[in-house]
């Protein structure tokens, strides 16, 4: 069931036009940028958008801005584990890593603990009202959402990704927010 809704909604998305993920990751962002728990972040974790993402370039711009730590994903695809790296430049501390995603450069490397972290932007594919979320598959997030049940964590995504039920298991770890184009959801396990 998961495969099968995880195919769907990547193809679905992958459709989409450029100036749809444009227009509206803008409306996503302007709803980001006013809720409390962005303006009272100061430690942000996000990951780098790719493939019809919600775009994320301006979230990073905006923190740099507001002179907010940034932070970004590391993956180690041998255990399936995050490390949490902080980036100053977007331009010179990436390059293209696992998965055709941008990821601290090896000689840009500034690992940290996460449990410095205010708040987390979740990456995923499908979405349901409760905050569970179903993401490219390797369970990266769900391991390391795990062991910060204090930090605040939401998702962005177009409202064509969010569906009546995603299919959970008792190692999932819904979000505590999403949002979308059209609404502010405050996700209820109910």
């Amino acid at each position: 069931m998961k495969d099968s809704l995880r195919k769907t909604i990547l193809n679905k998305r992958e459709a989409l036009s450029s100036n749809f993920v444009d227009s509206n990751s803008k409306l996503i962002i302007k709803t980001l940028f006013e809720s409390d728990f962005y303006k009272d972040a100061h430690n942000v974790m996000l990951f780098v958008s790719f493939r019809n993402e919600v775009n994320t370039y301006e979230i990073i711009q905006d923190l740099f801005l507001k002179n907010k730590r940034v932070f970004v994903p590391l993956t180690n695809p041998k255990t399936k584990e995050l490390s949490v790296c902080e980036i100053k430049d977007y331009h010179n501390d990436l390059e293209l890593g696992h998965f055709g995603v941008l990821e601290p450069k090896k000689e840009a490397l500034r690992l940290v603990s996460p449990t410095i972290l205010d708040l987390i932007i979740v990456p995923g594919l499908v979405f349901d009202e409760r905050g569970y979320r179903i993401g490219y598959g390797a369970g990266y997030y769900d391991r390391f959402l795990s062991g910060l049940p204090q930090v605040t964590t939401v998702s962005l995504a177009f409202e064509m990704q969010m569906v009546e039920s995603v299919p959970n298991d008792d190692y999932d770890i819904p979000v505590k927010y999403i949002i979308t184009e059209k609404r502010f959801i405050k996700a209820s396990k109910e």
